[in-house]
């Protein structure tokens, strides 16, 4: 259609220059043009100037020195030059040099005939200097006198470009501090494995990872967190070689790769200014701070071949530097045990489980065996990773258990559950009891009580709804202090109770003076209990001994109904189980007693 419009335009300049109409394609055909004819002529040649010079994109007649002879404003401020300036310069000038080359193979193959047309993306140069990234269609073709001319359309679409750069940039770099992230990482870390293998030099991988950065977030706020990650990105940059690579895993963990090392010690000397950087002081918000970080470090080839052995190797030898205290490297040694590196890889994956906010409550329900009302429901934990699938509970909690992450953890789950009971009960719901199971840890906690008392007061929950449940086992660790703790929490309100009761050794003396609420009969002892007669003997014992003292006693692990109806001609006051539901996140609690 611009070939067309070329064209047509320099026949009718022809025809009212000359009075006859000479056809685009040669010869002459002479005609008389009365007063209507140069009307049209003139109407339609305005026609073509408009289009012409109101197009939306650029265009340019370019004669056969690659000079234009003719350009549209559109095409004008697409490269900054006017129409005089740009009639001096051919087009290959202003492409930018990195473009020229294939740019000048294209034209050869246009005025060679090869090809009528090529499109491209391009950047020309502007007058100003910068790039125009520009999607360029050249056409060629016969003018009425038989000369080349070409036909330049040009789109300018830098910002589609500058989108295009700046999603590449997204998806390969971290948002908060810029360096690549575990995509671009792994991008060059297998192009250094494959340089070290040419010319058999080494490849060290470095996690690095801070210590104690929770503290930080938990103090100071993830705010002031996020400027701590973006200093840390910094001060590790300033150690490192342009052909090195830093990078973010996530949270308060980078990856380093250090190419063409010829001594493991090259490793170590880096890794020792990293660290030796990493702990200078650092103002925040007012107040100073010291970081410190823990690098583990894997060597190719002698710690692995490939990227995902490498990194691997890497992140394990920095927990091994975690579990030693922190502020040093460690190299993967290979006489490591796999339970204690899957131990080592477990503490850590809690830790920024923790700061990733990971962990879930799910909720099984706790039904009135008398009445078949849900009464209450037993907050249970569950852990559900960024990448992959949920990791059970009893793969996690006794390593949490082992650490000591069990506190914090238990501490997020109590805050947890006492503000969803608040939230249950400003949505309407009848009354429910939330049961929280502590730790051995956390009951031990000098803090606990306090804990308890400062969240019923921050949360708003009804501490008359709020049961705390304790493993008759670790009551039985030290039933003294026990008593005095029992005795705060039921000051405040809060109900009390024995689980898993008939697997410990708890002493009746000691439980006459606990002033607890219920016990809940363990599950090992519900699942036989309709074809085992020593485990229907026990549970109908507990039934009675509990009633003896006033307490209540829930069920745990029913399943089928033969099992609830042994319960309930035994006067069991309460049962959870599968045979009601498994548990299930809050709105499924809600869901449930809305129908």
């Amino acid at each position: 259609m611009i070939c067309d419009l070329f064209e047509a335009a320099d026949a009718i300049a022809a025809n009212l220059k000359f009075g006859y109409l000479a056809p685009a394609c040669g010869g002459t055909c002479p005609a008389a043009i009365d007063e209507f004819d140069v009307a049209l002529l003139r109407e339609r040649e305005e026609l073509y100037r408009l289009t012409f010079n109101q197009a939306a994109v650029g265009i340019a007649h370019v004669g056969a020195t690659g000079r234009p002879l003719r350009v549209n404003r559109k095409y004008s401020d697409i490269t900054g030059y006017t129409e005089a300036e740009l009639q001096r310069l051919t087009t290959v000038e202003l492409t930018h040099p990195d473009d020229r080359a294939q740019d000048e193979a294209l034209q050869q193959r246009l005025r060679s005939g090869e090809l009528a047309e090529y499109s491209r993306e391009k950047r020309y140069l502007h007058k100003n200097g910068h790039a125009v990234w520009i999607n360029v269609t050249v056409s060629s073709l016969l003018d009425a006198a038989g000369e080349r001319r070409y036909i330049t359309v040009v789109e300018d679409i830098s910002r589609r470009k500058g989108a295009e750069e700046t999603l590449l940039r997204m998806a390969s770099h971290d948002a908060l501090t810029g360096l690549p992230n575990r995509l671009l990482l792994e991008d060059r870390l297998s192009h250094a494995i494959a340089h070290a293998h040419r010319t058999h030099t080494l490849v060290a991988v470095m996690f690095v990872d801070l210590d104690r950065f929770k503290n930080i977030n938990d103090s100071l706020g993830h705010d002031a967190g996020d400027e701590v990650i973006v200093e840390i990105g910094r001060r590790i940059g300033r150690n490192l070689r342009e052909t090195d690579t830093a990078a973010r895993q996530g949270g308060d963990e980078f990856v380093v790769v250090l190419g063409g090392l010829a001594h493991e010690s090259d490793a170590c000397t880096v890794a020792q200014k990293i660290l030796d950087t990493l702990c200078r002081p650092m103002l925040l918000r007012g107040q100073e701070i010291f970081p410190t970080g823990s690098i583990g470090i894997g060597l190719y080839p002698r710690d692995g071949t490939d990227t995902p052995t490498l990194l691997k190797n890497a992140d394990t030898a920095m927990y091994r530097a975690k579990a030693d205290g922190g502020n040093q490297y460690a190299f993967y040694v290979h006489s490591m045990s796999m339970q204690a590196l899957d131990s080592l890889r477990m503490e850590g994956a809690l830790r920024r489980a923790l700061e990733r906010d990971e962990f879930r409550l799910h909720y099984q329900p706790q039904v009135d065996i008398a009445t078949g009302a849900v009464v209450g429901v037993e907050a249970l934990l569950r852990w559900q990773p960024q990448l992959g699938p949920m990791v059970p509970p009893g793969d996690f909690i006794p390593i949490a258990e082992q650490t000591g992450l069990i506190v914090p953890i238990g501490d997020w789950v109590l805050a947890t559950a006492c503000a969803q009971q608040k939230a249950w009960r400003d949505a309407g719901l009848p009354p429910l009891t939330v049961s929280v199971n502590l730790s051995a840890r956390q009951f031990q906690h000098r803090d606990l009580v306090e804990l308890v008392a400062r969240l019923v007061r921050e949360t708003g929950c009804d501490p008359a709804c709020l049961a705390l449940e304790i493993t008759e086992t670790a009551v039985m660790e030290n039933p003294q202090a026990a008593v005095a703790i029992f005795r705060q929490l039921n000051e405040m309100g809060v109900q009390l109770a024995i689980d898993d009761f008939g697997t410990g050794y708890s002493s009746l003396a000691y439980l006459k003076r606990f002033p607890i609420d219920s016990l809940k009969i363990d599950r090992s002892f519900v699942s036989d209990i309709t074809h085992d007669a020593d485990d229907a003997a026990i549970v109908h014992s507990v039934i009675a001994l509990a009633h003896s003292m006033n307490l209540k006693v829930v069920a745990e692990g029913v399943e089928d109904a033969r099992q609830l109806q042994f319960l309930r001609e035994h006067g069991c006051d309460q049962m959870q189980g599968y045979y009601v539901s498994r548990p299930v996140p809050a709105a499924g609690i809600e869901e449930l007693l809305r129908r």
